[in-house]
């Protein structure tokens, strides 16, 4: 998956008929999406199969958005577990930009996390570096 877009839209009818015809228009495809509205703007988490159109189409848009990385973790599917994983980011300077459920089973959750640094939260936590991942499937 590419990296994720968090971006800032009005919250007005049409606004995201608009940036997805943006997006057809230069090719780009959805790959995932998730959105919510608090009063006047909205905010939408979103991956694409092409990172730097999508970042050209929102500039052009006029778009406040941000760009990092994607962890996957799996947690305990329980009341305090995700406030105890983003203390500990927070506490070790990762900014947590977007984060969503993407799996339960057998109490555990799997979780998606945006952040604005992937490697410093692979540290905090003791998950294997990319390099690690990269050389154990060779």
């Amino acid at each position: 998956m590419g990296q994720p877009f968090v971006v800032q839209l009005p919250n007005r009818p049409g606004e995201l008929s608009h940036l997805a015809k943006a997006l057809c228009a230069r090719g780009v495809n959805l790959i995932q999406i998730q959105g919510s509205t608090a009063g006047d703007l909205a905010c939408a988490l979103l991956y694409t199969d092409d990172d730097k159109a999508t970042g050209d189409v929102l500039r052009g848009m006029g778009y406040s958005f941000t760009a990092g990385s994607t962890l996957i973790v799996e947690i305990e599917d329980n009341p305090c577990a995700l406030g105890d994983l983003t203390d500990k980011l927070a506490e070790g300077g990762v900014t947590l930009k977007g984060c969503c459920v993407i799996g339960r089973r057998e109490g555990l959750a799997e979780w998606s996390l945006s952040l604005d640094n992937e490697a410093k939260a692979r540290e905090i936590l003791g998950l294997p570096t990319v390099h690690s991942l990269v050389a154990a499937a060779s």
